[in-house]
Parts: C-alpha cells; sequence; structure tokens
C-alpha cells in the first residue's frame, strides 16, 4: 500500500486469512514479516524463472511448494527462517502451515508446475499467459496483502463473510478464526 494509505488491520486481516489464531495487535508486525519470508523469496525465484524462461526453476520451484503441501513440517523456507531470522531479538518462529495456507501454496506450486511443463512442450504463448496469472497473484500478496489461494481456500470451504473481512481494506472487524 502507498502513500500512507495503509489500512493498520491489514497484517492482521492477513495473518487470520492464513489460517492463523487471531494476533495481539502488537505482535502483528513481526508475524506478518516471518509469514512473507517465503512469498518473498518464491516471487524472487518466480521473477528469475520469468526472465530466463527457464522451465528447470519452475518445475524445481513446484517441487519444493508441493512438498511444503505434503509434508509441512518440513518445509524448507521455514526451516531457513527459523535457523536464521528467527533468532533475532523479539521474532517468531514458523509454524508448519495451517490448510488454508498449504492450499495457497498447492496454487502456486500448480501454477510453477503448469509453467514449467508448458515451457517444456514450446507452448511459449501459453505459458506467458500462466507467468502473468501467477505475477499477478505473487504481487497481490507481497505488495497488497492479498494472499489469492487462502482467500479462495475460506471461500471454497464455505467461509465468503470470513474470506471478505480477511481483505486487506476491510477494517479489523472479520469474523473470529473459523474453528479447525
Amino acid at each position: 500500500m502507498v502513500g500512507g494509505s495503509e489500512n493498520p488491520d491489514s497484517r492482521r486481516n492477513f495473518i487470520l486469512q492464513q489460517g492463523l489464531e487471531t494476533p495481539a495487535r502488537e505482535s502483528c508486525p513481526v508475524r506478518f514479516s516471518a509469514l512473507m519470508f517465503q512469498p518473498r523469496l518464491v516471487g524472487s525465484f518466480v521473477l528469475l524463472a520469468v526472465i530466463l524462461q527457464s522451465p528447470a526453476i519452475f518445475l524445481v520451484l513446484s517441487g519444493i511448494l508441493w512438498w511444503n503441501v505434503l509434508i509441512p513440517r518440513l518445509n524448507p523456507f521455514d526451516a531457513v527462517y527459523n535457523r536464521t531470522l528467527a533468532h533475532r531479538p523479539g521474532a517468531v518462529r514458523l509454524e508448519p502451515a495451517p490448510p488454508p495456507r498449504r492450499f495457497a501454496q498447492g496454487m502456486a506450486g500448480s501454477f510453477a508446475l503448469a509453467i514449467g511443463m508448458l515451457l517444456l512442450l514450446q507452448l511459449g504463448t501459453a505459458a506467458l499467459a500462466v507467468q502473468v496469472l501467477f505475477l499477478a497473484a505473487l504481487a497481490a500478496l507481497i505488495f497488497g496483502r492479498l494472499c489469492l489461494g487462502s482467500f479462495l481456500y475460506h471461500l471454497l470451504r464455505g467461509r465468503s463473510d470470513f474470506a471478505i473481512g480477511t481483505l486487506p481494506w476491510k477494517p479489523g472487524s472479520s469474523p473470529d478464526p473459523p474453528s479447525r
């Protein structure tokens, strides 16, 4: 968000959207920063893969993201964060991802897989179209605090009021997180 128009509740809403418990207001910036570690790294790898038009990078990234979905306790992004940045004073450790976050990782893994396969099949125009969609979703996540995958997870689970309440521009009045 630009120009001071940032909703102060957008970090809280993002944390709730990811499937985590309602955070204390003072812990939101630290928890938000920790949760954004993986998307920022993934965004960097995707940008590199788009520039190089590398099916290998997309396919490796897809494999890692699907690994995170299937075995969340062994997420390499969380492991790197927990072994490095989580040791700073006041930092939080990342726990295994709850279902909405895993759903988003699966969506990202599917985008990466589709792009990698399209590039291997030399279907450049189709690959470019999916790359644009993937980059748009990553931009919404990294710059707009809207995780499309987690948002869709809640919608598909019939929790549209909750999903809409977690949009970054909504005030912090979203309903309590759904019970697991």
